[in-house]
């Protein structure tokens, strides 16, 4: 997806998954109520879902996402951890 810069950041580099993340945070993906399934994240990131898996079992295994199941399709949100992940990129 190319470089972006965050609130005064001075690198250019923000990995996949974090900038995942901060969209994630950003929808409000936030509860497990506001979760998304993989095709409203990949139509969200414009990203294929075999390019955003991945990176979602990246962030869960940093705590910073977790996954539900509602109806028999897996869900993804922004935990607490990764609320604050989000939010100190911006200070």
């Amino acid at each position: 997806m190319g470089k972006a810069m965050y609130a005064g950041s001075s690198s250019p580099e923000v990995p996949e998954e974090i900038r995942l993340l901060c969209m994630l945070h950003n929808i409000g993906a936030t509860t497990p109520e506001k979760s998304l399934s993989l095709p409203e994240i990949r139509d969200w990131t414009a990203q294929e879902i075999s390019t955003v898996q991945p990176q979602l079992q990246n962030l869960m295994s940093l705590g910073y996402v977790e996954s539900s199941k509602t109806e028999g399709v897996d869900k993804y949100h922004v935990t607490l951890d990764g609320i604050r992940k989000v939010l100190s990129m911006y200070s």
